[in-house]
């Protein structure tokens, strides 16, 4: 059995009132995925950074996954035409 890794990062920006997430995933193909998404906090929510990261991060997560599918898909694709 083969033991395979992904490497992620994700960055975060914020202000008073937005959190940006900035993500990547690194393929073992060498390929490169890239996403970036933010969330907007309530006014009348408190000021709590940790719950913009992870609802940005999770925004930037569920993109990396759609991308990922996507390629995978096409892949598979292209090994049934040959």
């Amino acid at each position: 059995m083969q033991v395979a890794g992904w490497h992620v990062e994700i960055e975060f920006d914020e202000d008073e009132s937005h959190t940006r997430a900035a993500a990547l995933l690194r393929l073992r193909d060498g390929t490169e995925l890239r996403a970036r998404t933010s969330s907007t906090r309530d006014p009348q929510d408190p000021n709590e950074p940790r719950i913009g990261e992870e609802i940005a991060g999770a925004r930037a997560l569920r993109d990396l996954a759609e991308q990922l599918e996507l390629k995978g898909r096409a892949e598979a694709r292209n090994l049934t035409k040959q």
